[in-house]
């Protein structure tokens, strides 16, 4: 526990109450040196407060509320709610109607690498096929797939849940001459299209892929299905997949950036106790 508002766990209830200190620090440039802001309190508020989640709580479980956590630290219910807003953006914490904030489960890892070429939903894909339409795609995703601006593929929506919370949502660009059987097969809408998608693709030699990442901010669509608010940070991926000397689908990924994280050379989800396990 960080010396300066607490001595004691945070769940022993008789923990001597202190006002945090503030804290400065000396910023050498050059050959000047400047003194910088003192450390702001719900700063150091939400320093403490993230290692007592380390020490004494376990993943999912609530924390008391805000009245208790205020008395409990000897502040401002303003600056404690600041300090649980901030450890919320760096998704250590989740609030839930109905239930209160509790502790947030560690993070996905997302791995940005092409070590694996996989097609999508084969091997170890933790996605799962929500729906299928026939539309024309932006005018950015037609040039990766090198169509006609006007011309329809096939969009197959994904989600990926953890925790049973949904961390990522995906829309794969599928043009009909990736899929040229498709037509005879005899699916309905919705997931079972999908899944038909999924598997006549995947029929395809795959010859590799590129991957591109990037911070934006999620849509009206992404951010309902994310449960976010619209313009939320998201990191947004986008996969090209190639066979037979041309670019067969092209995947559109927007992960939660408050659940996620970015992983070189596999899907690793690291707790906040420094333990690692293949993420599912």
């Amino acid at each position: 526990m960080v010396a300066g508002i607490v001595q004691e766990p945070l769940i022993n209830k008789g923990a001597e109450q202190r006002a945090p200190v503030q804290r400065s620090r000396r910023i050498r440039v050059g050959t000047t040196q400047l003194e910088s802001v003192p450390e702001p309190k719900y700063w150091h508020l939400k320093t403490v407060l993230a290692e007592a989640l380390d020490t004494d709580f376990a993943v999912g479980e609530i924390l008391p509320n805000e009245r208790d956590l205020a008395a409990r630290f000897g502040v401002a219910r303003a600056t404690l709610r600041q300090a649980l807003e901030q450890l919320e953006l760096e998704g250590r914490l989740q609030r839930r109607r109905g239930v209160g904030t509790t502790v947030a489960p560690p993070r996905v890892g997302v791995d940005v690498t092409t070590s694996r070429q996989d097609w999508p939903g084969t091997g170890n894909d933790a996605w799962q096929a929500a729906e299928c339409t026939v539309a024309v795609p932006s005018a950015a995703v037609a040039r990766l797939l090198d169509t006609e601006t006007d011309e329809e593929v096939h969009m197959v929506r994904r989600l990926r849940v953890s925790h049973g919370r949904p961390v990522a949502a995906e829309l794969l660009h599928v043009p009909s001459a990736s899929v040229p059987e498709l037509p005879a097969i005899e699916a309905p809408s919705g997931p079972a299209l999908a899944r038909s998608v999924l598997r006549e693709l995947q029929r395809l030699d795959l010859e590799g892929q590129d991957r591109a990442v990037e911070l934006g901010s999620a849509g009206t669509v992404d951010a309902r299905e994310l449960d976010r608010l619209p313009g939320a940070p998201v990191l947004v991926v986008t996969t090209r997949y190639f066979s037979e000397g041309r670019t067969a689908a092209v995947s559109v990924a927007t992960y939660r950036a408050d659940t996620c994280r970015l992983t070189f050379g596999g899907d690793v989800e690291i707790n906040h106790h420094g333990q690692q396990r293949r993420a599912s």
